[in-house]
């Protein structure tokens, strides 16, 4: 069953640019045609934009760590935000 979901999802998106482009609606068709594209390349190459954003968050978290320990920065700290408040 799972092997069918990818040529399934495949059709869909081809029948749904064909029957929007035949309204004149080429915006979206184009959209769908998008997304049929990042459907074949997640499929093929394994990256997925979860990975990307895992990747990018990953990457600001180690930028973030650099520009502290230059900067020679401590972490926020709970209990001194509470003594200052008082």
């Amino acid at each position: 069953m799972e092997d069918m979901i990818y040529p399934a999802s495949l059709i869909v998106i081809a029948l749904l640019v064909f029957i929007l482009y035949q309204n004149n609606n080429s915006k979206l068709a184009l959209l769908m045609l998008a997304i049929g594209v990042y459907i074949v390349y997640s499929h093929e190459t394994g990256n997925t934009a979860t990975d990307f954003k895992n990747d990018m968050v990953k990457s600001i978290n180690e930028g973030a760590e650099d520009f502290t320990k230059s900067y020679d920065i401590e972490g926020y700290d709970a209990n001194k935000a509470k003594d200052a408040v008082k």
